[in-house]
């Protein structure tokens, strides 16, 4: 069953999308009519915003109910499949840059290049970090005093305790420590978002104004893409399965 957290959030992923294909659309038509340097920044900052107001809406909603992220409804299988810790592996994006490279849709300098792999090598030791960290939320909850609580509650259940200890205190213990591992993943969900933001950043200040639409609308098509492609798969059983392996280089450039 979806939870009302659940229910908002799909309704505003769903016009979050519908925009960010609308932002698409401006970034293809853009980059075909050659506007000035300025033209091209207002749009990038405009597309940025969209972004920063996505991590906004989804920590204050996660806040209320963060394990709704970690099995979001709104989105589709392949979608899910595809997913890092809530959202798109920081990584990926240097996936994209290779492939601007690679079709010639930009060409780097030196200097660029040089400090996009400082970036992409900073990157991967930030995931490095937020999955240690969420390896140690996940191994927590089996250490001594979740297991005694375990313990406990079944032989509640079993009516072994009862005159030792109240069911109402037990489920009062059961409360706290999972109030502690719920505050433990959205911790983990947005060092990860940080991660995310970070690499995003990263890449848009080594790239100029003109590189920068390239990119983005690598990034934007990526994301719309596997969302069509994952909610077509959704909705026609037994169709073929889709290959990822050459999206960057034959779809998006």
């Amino acid at each position: 069953m979806t939870s009302p957290v659940g229910e908002r959030f799909s309704e505003f992923f769903d016009k979050w999308i519908c925009q960010l294909d609308g932002y698409l659309q401006q970034l293809v038509r853009v980059s075909r009519e050659g506007l000035s340097e300025s033209e091209h920044q207002t749009l990038v900052s405009k597309l940025t915003a969209h972004y920063k107001e996505y991590y906004t809406v989804k920590w204050a909603a996660a806040h209320e109910d963060v394990l709704v992220f970690y099995c979001p409804v709104w989105l589709s299988k392949l979608e899910n499949a595809c997913s890092w810790l809530t959202g798109w592996k920081p990584s990926m994006i240097f996936g994209v840059v290779e492939s601007m490279r690679r079709k010639s849709v930009a060409e780097l300098t030196e200097e660029q290049v040089r400090k996009i792999e400082q970036l992409r090598v900073k990157i991967k030791l930030e995931e490095e970090k937020v999955e240690r960290e969420m390896e140690r939320q996940q191994v927590a909850m089996a250490d001594r005093k979740m297991v005694e609580l375990v313990r406990t509650a079944r032989r509640i259940r079993n009516e072994e305790l009862v005159v030792v200890v109240g069911n109402h205190q037990v489920e009062g213990l059961v409360e706290v420590a999972l109030k502690g591992v719920l505050a433990g993943l959205e911790r983990v969900m947005k060092a990860a978002d940080c991660v995310r933001l970070k690499a995003l950043k990263g890449v848009l200040d080594v790239l100029n104004p003109s590189q920068s639409l390239d990119f983005l609308a690598g990034i934007c098509m990526l994301q719309i893409q596997i969302r069509k492609w994952g909610q077509n798969r959704d909705n026609q059983k037994g169709s073929n399965p889709i290959i990822l392996g050459e999206l960057h280089n034959n779809v998006i450039f």
